[in-house]
């Protein structure tokens, strides 16, 4: 299985951020985190910011919108040059719909679910969306503790993914570091978001490395 690491610029230095996202261009994906304080009681960034790190990264853009009305919202970032979206199963209206929007622009499509969110919440989703984020914090803030017990929940995702015949990538996001994403990896996730255990070390590129070394354990 391919592991992807996301680093989170929710830890990075917002001060200078187009330098802290090319000190991690090792990574496969950049995570960017998009908060409305409305559905998390945090704020972040908007369109502006990300069509601008679109336009300075050497990565792709993995956005995590944790907003309302994603409905409307998702695909303009995927507009801006978002390579992929995700928008809150919780938040949405028509769930299915927001993806296929997405997926209209050329962008991937998927959905996150919050911890207290069964599994089986998005398995009628799995056709029509590219990823799952299953998150391991409350969404909202960086730099809290990991959540095991939602691991589970990948299996699930998997077998269903399986059984619909569709080539699903899981990531996880919320307390990833080198000593919790083998738990991660173990459980199925593919797709890891990692942000204090990358930003929060001087060697970006070491930190990243670590990470995967530690996905899977010798």
């Amino acid at each position: 299985m391919s592991i992807r690491i996301a680093p989170s610029i929710l830890s990075a230095d917002f001060g200078r951020l187009e330098a802290e996202i090319q000190s991690a261009s090792s990574a496969d994906l950049v995570h960017v985190d998009v908060m409305d304080n409305h559905f998390v009681p945090n704020l972040t960034l908007g369109l502006p910011v990300v069509k601008r790190i679109a336009e300075v990264s050497p990565m792709p853009l993995d956005v995590h919108l944790m907003i309302e009305d994603p409905d409307a919202w998702a695909p303009r970032y995927a507009e801006v040059g978002a390579t992929s979206v995700t928008y809150h199963f919780e938040a949405a209206t028509n769930a299915a719909q927001v993806a296929k929007d997405i997926r209209s622009t050329g962008a991937r499509a998927a959905v996150a679910i919050k911890p207290a969110t069964p599994a089986e919440a998005v398995f009628d989703l799995l056709t029509v969306v590219d990823m799952v984020l299953v998150m391991t914090v409350e969404p909202g803030f960086g730099g809290q503790a990991f959540m095991p017990h939602v691991l589970p929940k990948l299996a699930l995702l998997r077998e269903a993914a399986t059984q619909a015949g569709t080539d699903l990538w899981l990531e996880v996001d919320g307390g990833i570091s080198a000593d919790t994403i083998s738990q991660a990896v173990a459980a199925g996730a593919d797709t890891l978001v990692a942000g204090s255990a990358v930003f929060d070390q001087a060697d970006r590129a070491a930190a990243i490395a670590a990470l995967r070394e530690a996905a899977v354990p010798a």
